[in-house]
């Protein structure tokens, strides 16, 4: 059986990776020019301090679990609250210690992004800004335990079957209810609006509504997303790429890049690659915690929290390869349908000048932490699509 879902693994991965980027493409590399260098020195300075950050937080998250793994067991013996009820116990204890260890890697961030002026936010304000979401992730833990210790009481072998098709449904259900979360209010630029039912349309879609974010109160950097499924399908702009800072056009290449994601049916493969790497995921821990009773005993819990921790970390060059994919095609079509190869040029590099993203990151950097491609390759892309159209 496992041979047979190997098999399908593959030809799902291969179905996904197909791409509407034209092929034989010379991107060389693209030019940097209109960048000041002292812009340049000051976007490495301030990325090299977020590649050290990310490694020593990663080093004391796992020690932190590696000793939960080890020692949170003890909690179990103490516990009355019954098998699952020890289980949620563990989960949310766990999940506490994760917090408390990022701590002060958080407070780190808003002092670097404070001394950049990436943000205005206050200390406290940030640690507590996301505290409902905080909670929504514990109590998501205490029911992932509660469906997965359930399922694993019942069929102690096989329950990682049936547990992978469950999260990936919820995956998509957060997915398609998550434009309903998220403040937002109508993008109100009839330039804007026209221009995203002409581009929509170019790309074989229905308008996407357009919706804008105010995230003033905790960064200045631009952004723009595409989110939602079916009648949830939003585009979302940052309010701070709509104060002037970027001409019109760039922004019209920003709105074509995101509408490139939902006619491309991005959002969807994202689902589906989740689903790809849930599977085996869940088998790896299935297998794993067996020398702890497997998943039905409330004293494999810890031990799960680090494989799973391990296993985001191993994936994350996966993901990012997979995402840098799926944004390389999004900037095809936005040049596909805007034609406008100068904008987006000006565009990448007013990213380096306004978010201080290295434009030419290490490529050990590039391949943990990118999930786009570097400036210096978007902007080749670009006078590839110019040279080819000529």
């Amino acid at each position: 059986m496992l041979l047979a879902l190997a098999g399908l693994w593959v030809v799902a991965a291969l179905w996904l990776w197909q791409s509407v980027v034209r092929g034989g493409l010379d991107l060389g590399q693209g030019s940097l020019a209109g960048i000041p260098p002292d812009i340049l020195e000051r976007a490495d300075r301030y990325e090299l301090f977020f590649r050290v950050e990310f490694v020593v937080s990663e080093i004391v998250l796992l020690g932190v679990l590696v000793l939960y793994a080890k020692y949170g067991i003890r909690f179990a013996k103490e516990s009355a609250a019954g098998r699952i009820g020890t289980g949620m116990l563990l989960g949310m204890i766990g999940l506490a210690l994760v917090w408390i260890s990022q701590v002060p890697f958080r407070l780190a961030e808003v002092w670097w992004d404070r001394r950049y002026d990436q943000t205005d936010s206050g200390y406290i304000e940030t640690l507590f800004a996301n505290w409902f979401a905080l909670g929504a992730e514990f109590l998501f833990i205490c029911f992932a335990l509660v469906v997965v210790m359930a399922l694993a009481g019942r069929f102690p072998r096989r329950w990682w079957l049936a547990v992978a098709p469950f999260f990936v449904a919820l995956a998509f259900l957060f997915g398609f209810i998550y434009p309903y979360l998220t403040p937002t209010e109508p993008l109100r630029r009839a330039d804007l609006q026209a221009a995203g039912r002409e581009y929509a349309a170019k790309q074989g879609i229905d308008p996407v509504p357009l919706r804008v974010e105010d995230v003033t109160d905790f960064t200045s950097a631009p952004n723009a997303y595409a989110v939602g499924f079916g009648p949830s399908k939003r585009i979302v702009f940052w309010n701070t790429l709509l104060d002037g800072s970027f001409t019109d056009e760039e922004v019209k290449t920003v709105l074509a890049h995101e509408l490139g994601h939902h006619s491309s049916n991005h959002l969807f493969e994202g689902v589906a690659w989740y689903a790809l790497f849930a599977l085996p995921g869940a088998w790896l821990i299935a297998r794993v915690t067996r020398r702890r009773g497997g998943m039905g005993n409330p004293a494999a819990v810890p031990l799960s929290l680090l494989v799973i921790v391990v296993l985001d970390l191993l994936s994350l060059p996966v993901y990012n390869l997979i995402s840098r994919h799926m944004e390389a095609e999004a900037d095809w079509k936005a040049l596909e349908t805007t034609h406008q190869p100068e904008a987006a040029k000006s565009l990448f590099r007013e990213f380096t000048i306004q978010s201080l993203n290295d434009p030419d990151p290490p490529t050990w950097s590039y391949v943990l932490f990118d999930s786009h491609p570097s400036v210096q390759q978007r902007i080749a892309m670009a006078e590839a699509w110019r040279r080819r159209a000529k």
